[in-house]
């Protein structure tokens, strides 16, 4: 009897150490912002070569993200690219209570990949030396709805609109300038960081003062341990290195309810 038990938990031992390790080995479902994919990225692959867990990052528009959401798409984590989406799931209660927090404050520029052809103060827009100006679409982009702010601010939104090419989410709105579908055009800050220096061609970085702040906030949407980590490890002194370095800047307080 002893023997055949022996035996079967020989066999069964391998299995069960499997299945434990499939538990353990945990997939995060992340919803990220277009603007934020690199950032989010790197910290990603920290937290999954300290943790063993792998986090499958979903990168899109924020509009389109929460839209996703509200009809039941299985993300854990949700990071937009404004403060409006997050709150709005919260008051809902689509997500985990008291989860949401700034994580970011990004920033706007106007770039063109060729070299002279921006100022420092974007007198360009008031010339209209260009055929095509790029943003993200304001309705579903914070950082579309960022641009369009500053344009208005320049009395040039009416005046611009037919030169406009529209992207998705701040991704296409950079391929559209990079590729040289439009000679320049909104972006965030990160995306230009990430490119050489010989890349980076000509650009005004936007006073913040002109537009709405674009507070960038996360929010749990799961119950889980695996998410409260993450979340845990995007707010170390070691995550917020790596926002700093794609040009984001910090909050001076980290989570905030106001809307």
């Amino acid at each position: 009897m002893k023997n055949c038990l022996k035996k079967l938990l020989q066999l069964l031992l391998p299995l069960l150490s499997i299945s434990f390790l499939q538990a353990e080995a945990t997939e995060l479902h992340i919803a990220v912002a277009a603007n934020f994919i690199m950032p989010l990225t790197e910290i990603s692959a920290e937290f999954e070569k300290s943790t063993g867990h792998q986090v499958i990052l979903i990168p899109g528009s924020t509009g389109k993200h929460y839209a996703q959401i509200i009809n039941g798409a299985p993300f854990d984590i949700f990071f937009s690219a404004d403060a409006e989406y997050p709150a709005l799931l919260d008051d809902a209660g689509l997500a985990i209570a008291d989860s949401r927090y700034t994580y970011a404050l990004g920033r706007l520029v106007l770039w063109s990949s060729q070299r002279q052809l921006i100022d420092t103060n974007g007198k360009i827009l008031a010339t209209g030396n260009f055929q095509h100006l790029a943003i993200a679409n304001p309705r579903l982009a914070p950082y579309g709805r960022a641009a369009r702010e500053v344009l208005q601010k320049l009395n040039q939104w009416e005046q611009l609109t037919t030169r406009l090419v529209r992207g998705e989410n701040i991704s296409q709105t950079f391929q559209f300038v990079y590729s040289g579908n439009a000679e320049l055009g909104f972006i965030a800050h990160s995306q230009l960081l990430s490119l050489a220096h010989e890349q980076r061609g000509s650009s005004w970085l936007i006073p913040a003062e002109m537009h709405t702040l674009i507070a960038q906030q996360a929010i749990q949407l799961t119950d889980s341990e695996i998410a409260r980590s993450f979340l845990a490890y995007a707010k170390s002194a070691k995550a917020q290195q790596i926002i700093l370095k794609y040009g984001y800047d910090l909050p001076a307080t980290g989570y905030t309810k106001a809307h």
